[in-house]
């Protein structure tokens, strides 16, 4: 492995996006890996994104993943295509970002990391919540004990934008693509909660898809909409602690996403104005009965990413390139995005059947 893990981005329009947002501002703030090529669907747009970012550039995936020189292929783009993205790059060998969702459904995702086994690679998946300091400070604080014993966690997350969509998004909107409220906000929002506490073992829910007309700003077209952009779960996590989530898109005025731990010892309240992987987090915790407090990260995990969407996704990789040299397992990998997407579809089970499931 060479010192400096090189990266083909697929996906990496010059034109905007979360590749423009988000990756490559994160590669160049990470350490140990570098943006090395790009890849887009058209040879313009391709060209475009060679020059705008400095490095060549491929407009079909066959030539950069038979580039030699190219390490890991990071798929940033809409989720119906990871599938054949990333099995052609884990079919020649390439170590592989994906961005989450991993795949448009349960089984794609069981495809991809059947393939990521067998190919005995770095697979990583952008849950990017797992690095994000405040929440690993958070899951610290628990495995020393702060807490003492955890018996109840509340979260709720309102997003706004429920009424705010555009032809550009209009895909979102369609269940079958695999992109919407639940995979992502759900998605993210459930890891987090097991990061920081636990599993869940057993739980309710309900789904909803409170919008099912879209009406779009830009060209005014109305379109039918059956993805869920509502839900309720509750139900209890390994180790005992009763859990409660209500995730929706709201119209006007959302507050954000809120986690609160209640523990026998210790509590604390987790606070972000958008989602926890994407905008910072302010922890306020106390101990017994004292009031809460803002509580300062400890020094060592205090960094030097930038605050914002490409923060954590910086963090991601560089852990990605570490585990590349030195043979060290990376978390989370697709056999943990696998887990995610069966929890999802635990969750659409519970509601359709009106009862409870356990979490195997």
């Amino acid at each position: 492995m060479a010192e400096i893990v090189r990266v083909g981005l697929v996906g990496a329009s010059a034109a905007g996006g979360w590749s423009s947002i988000a990756h490559i501002p994160a590669l160049h703030a990470a350490e140990g890996i570098e943006l090395a090529a790009v890849c887009t669907s058209r040879p313009e747009s391709a060209v475009a994104a060679g020059e705008a970012y400095g490095v060549p550039a491929f407009h079909d995936v066959r030539d950069l993943v038979a580039d030699k020189d190219i390490d890991v292929v990071s798929v940033v783009v809409r989720v119906p295509k990871h599938n054949e993205l990333v099995v052609a790059a884990l079919d020649v060998g390439k170590h592989v970002f994906s961005e989450w969702p991993l795949g448009a459904n349960l089984a794609e995702a069981q495809v991809m990391a059947t393939r990521a086994r067998d190919a005995g690679v770095v697979a990583a998946v952008g849950l990017q919540g797992r690095h994000d300091p405040s929440l690993t400070y958070v899951r610290q604080l628990h495995a020393e004990g702060w807490f003492g014993e955890i018996v109840a966690v509340n979260v709720t997350m309102m997003g706004g934008g429920a009424l705010s969509h555009t032809s550009a998004d209009a895909w979102m909107g369609v269940k079958a693509n695999g992109a919407n409220f639940m995979t992502i906000v759900g998605g993210h929002t459930l890891d987090a909660i097991s990061y920081c506490v636990s599993p869940f073992s057993e739980l309710s829910a309900s789904v909803a898809t409170q919008f099912p007309e879209w009406r779009l700003s830009d060209t005014g077209e109305a379109v039918s909409v059956d993805a869920p952009d509502s839900l309720i779960v509750n139900g209890t996590l390994d180790g005992g602690a009763m859990v409660s989530l209500h995730a929706a898109s709201v119209p006007y005025n959302a507050v954000g996403w809120r986690m609160e731990i209640y523990g026998t010892e210790g509590t604390i309240v987790a606070t972000t104005p958008g989602l926890p992987q994407i905008t910072p987090i302010t922890l306020s915790g106390a101990r017994g009965s004292d009031a809460l407090e803002e509580l300062a990260l400890p020094a060592e995990l205090v960094d030097h990413f930038p605050v914002g969407p490409a923060g954590n996704v910086g963090r991601a990789y560089q852990h990605m390139a570490e585990a590349m040299r030195t043979g060290q397992l990376f978390s989370p990998d697709f056999t943990h995005a696998e887990r995610v997407h069966a929890l999802l579809d635990l969750i659409e089970q519970s509601s359709a059947e009106g009862t409870s499931v356990s979490v195997s």
